[in-house]
């Protein structure tokens, strides 16, 4: 037999990355503005901002995300009320389909939401220094990164940027026999959804697995199973980085004091809410409250 190979064609091609940065800003940041001459993104994880692109304003909640041109000036303020997490990130990529994210501000589904926690997470691996400084210039390679980690970061952006177009572009498909496979995926994203939910109604009590079982009407080892895969914790485990998730958020937003913080999300005692903190975030409280504010309060 005679084989012919065929050249696999290349619509969108990301071969440079000026940042990556997840941020959990105060209640009252404010970004000055900027342009460059590169694309860049800014997704809303929690809270909501105020962003201006050009001369025209958003307000982006959860799950939004814009897309700002090349010497396109843009800036980001926080509402005053709620601490935002933002994913930003710049990229050069000269193909005409990015045209497709001029002016708009889209909605990102929970597989785009898992592409930029891989993106985030294969950061952590090949890149130095923090990923939460809004001031850092220029990204600079690990001494000892993640094999392929660069690799799988573009492949992972250019994956995100073409299933936005084709979300939004493509209203219908043809039946797929793959879409089949993928049911029980999106059932198992549904109740994991539909759990999340629960906990963060329920956060400021101690839940078991118990009840997180008889409420949301599934089994203890699929439970187990199905927080493991989508999360990498068990589901108390992953409640309990819920609280201090929030808590977080709460000693950004200045409301609350730090007993005040520990009575409202349900820890038995103010120690026992510190050492909980320093367990998951590596600093005490108030290590974190001085870093975070230290952070904020750099200069432009």
């Amino acid at each position: 037999m005679s084989y012919k190979s065929i050249h696999l064609q290349d619509i969108l091609t990301i071969r440079e990355i000026y940042s990556i940065h997840y941020f959990e800003y105060m209640c009252d940041f404010s970004f000055p503005g900027e342009s460059h001459d590169f694309w860049e993104f800014l997704c809303v994880d929690k809270g909501e901002v105020n962003v201006m692109a050009g001369e025209k304003f958003h307000v982006l909640k959860k799950g939004d995300i814009i897309f700002h041109k090349p010497n396109e000036f843009h800036d980001v303020k926080s509402n005053g009320l709620i601490a935002p997490n933002l994913v930003v990130m710049s990229f050069s990529c000269t193909s005409h389909v990015m045209t497709f994210f001029e002016e708009k501000v889209l909605k990102i589904s929970e597989s785009e939401r898992i592409l930029l926690a891989q993106i985030i997470q294969e950061a952590r691996h090949v890149f130095e220094g923090r990923m939460d400084d809004p001031y850092q210039e220029e990204l600079i390679r690990a001494e000892s990164p993640r094999f392929a980690g660069e690799q799988l970061i573009r492949l992972y952006l250019e994956q995100l940027l073409i299933q936005l177009i084709r979300r939004y572009m493509v209203r219908t498909a043809p039946v797929n026999p793959a879409i089949v496979k993928s049911i029980k995926q999106k059932a198992d994203g549904e109740l994991f959804s539909q759990i999340l939910e629960y906990m963060e109604t329920h956060i400021n009590e101690n839940l078991t697995i118990e009840q997180l079982c008889r409420s949301n009407s599934v089994g203890r080892s699929q439970l187990q199973k199905l927080f493991r895969t989508r999360s990498g914790y068990g589901a108390i485990e992953y409640f309990s980085r819920m609280k201090v998730d929030l808590a977080r958020q709460m000693i950004r937003e200045h409301h609350y004091n730090f007993t005040q913080i520990a009575d409202a999300l349900g820890f038995s005692s103010i120690h026992y809410f510190s050492r909980q903190f320093k367990r998951i975030t590596g600093m005490t409280p108030s290590e974190y409250a001085s870093s975070i504010k230290a952070l904020s309060d750099q200069p432009g």
